[in-house]
């Protein structure tokens, strides 16, 4: 009889083969071979009701597909997190363009980056201040069109002269329709290694000059 059920149930789609590999856990198989036994020896005067052993084989098959799901899940995300790793590690020595107002400048190399427009304006205007607050220098950019106006600094002071290397600080402004505006910016710099934070759950990209960002945060890659 029981042999019979269970090929019964097979053909019904409840049921599965009998497993050879040993495991620890209750199985759907172990499962219903315990319904079984429990119809075999119910008592006779007080027999199980046809609905509430549906209903217990029904709850099981639920928890068992949730199990599987879960783990379908997890095994996309193992899945997902390494190919975003993977595309990220194609990043390193290429330039992102990340939100910022802050980078390095060392000799021979530029500050690059772009000021956020919301509208068009009849000048911008950006100036570079060093780590001690001091103007350095101010890059004119003249009349720009609403969007994203591009500048770069060459780490010349506005007398001519190489800056000292360090951090320098951007300050973007606007003057739109009569008013000054202060613009948002954001900063270009190199890529040098690529790290995965709280076991994969986060990537950040390490840029030379700045340090570790978020790879959300990356708004452009050059």
């Amino acid at each position: 009889m029981n042999d019979l059920n269970i090929s019964r149930l097979q053909s019904l789609g409840i049921a599965t083969q009998p497993s050879r590999q040993e495991t620890s856990e209750l199985g759907q198989d172990d499962f219903l071979r315990i319904m079984l036994a429990q119809l075999e020896n119910q008592d006779p005067t007080s027999p199980l009701e046809g609905n509430e052993f549906l209903s217990q084989i029904t709850q099981f098959s639920i928890a068992d597909g949730i199990s599987g799901l879960n783990d379908s899940f997890s095994d996309l995300a193992n899945s997902l997190t390494s190919n975003q790793a993977l595309q990220a590690s194609a990043l390193v020595g290429r330039s992102v363009i990340v939100p910022g107002d802050t980078a390095e400048v060392f000799p021979g190399n530029t500050l690059q980056g772009r000021a956020v427009l919301p509208d068009g304006a009849n000048s911008v205007t950006v100036d570079i201040f060093n780590q001690g607050g001091e103007l350095v220098n101010s890059l004119r950019l003249g009349p720009q069109d609403a969007g994203n106006v591009n500048f770069s600094w060459d780490g010349l002071n506005s007398e001519g002269s190489p800056a000292e290397p360090g951090a320098y600080r951007v300050v973007a402004r606007a003057n739109i329709g009569g008013t000054e505006q202060a613009l948002t910016t954001q900063i270009s710099a190199r890529v040098d290694s690529v790290t995965l934070q709280n076991g994969g759950a986060s990537l950040e990209v390490n840029l030379a000059g700045i340090g570790p960002v978020s790879f959300s945060s990356v708004q452009e890659i050059r």
